[in-house]
């Protein structure tokens, strides 16, 4: 059950994700305000059900900080470092496209300016990250079987000759 609730929020992460990097009209304020309460709703599942060590609430990092970037002051040097440290879990390419595509919804907003934007690449360029933009929505993770012991012997197993191995030797 932990394993398939990983699979279903990386999945959740990455399609909400993909649309956030691909979709002005979801850039802005209010829908980093929207995400990070459904994100905070899904949380609160996974602990309800008891599930906070399944790491599905870790693969929506991602969504998180991009929530949280949406969210933030975008204006001086100081924003930029808090920009820089906060988000971690998205690429430098994640980063500036989110920033480019961000959208006011109100005259109280403004649009982020280029120079801020230079400034977060300028601070960004020693990360390592790679070149996707996107996430791949189709990884799957590796289903992992626990192993769990017999209590049965080898040497108390009869093989029926009807099986036809009689190649097989007890050592």
């Amino acid at each position: 059950i932990q394993q398939v609730f990983k699979q279903l929020f990386y999945m959740i992460n990455a399609v909400t994700l993909n649309n956030l990097l691909l979709r002005k009209d979801v850039c802005s304020w209010s829908t980093g305000m929207q995400l990070r309460f459904n994100i905070s709703q899904l949380e609160e599942w996974l602990r309800g059900k008891n599930l906070q060590q399944s790491g599905a609430a870790q693969n929506l990092e991602p969504l998180i900080q991009a929530a949280q970037l949406l969210q933030l002051k975008k204006k001086t040097s100081e924003d930029a470092e808090a920009i820089c440290s906060l988000c971690t879990s998205l690429t430098t390419q994640q980063i500036v496209k989110i920033l480019n595509l961000y959208t006011p919804v109100n005259e109280f907003e403004e649009r982020v300016t280029v120079a801020f934007i230079r400034n977060i690449q300028k601070q960004l360029q020693e990360r390592n990250d790679p070149p996707q933009l996107l996430i791949d929505f189709k990884h799957m993770f590796p289903v992992l079987f626990p192993f769990n012991p017999s209590s049965i012997t080898m040497d108390s197993i009869h093989l029926p000759a009807s099986l036809n191995l009689d190649f097989l030797n007890k050592v």
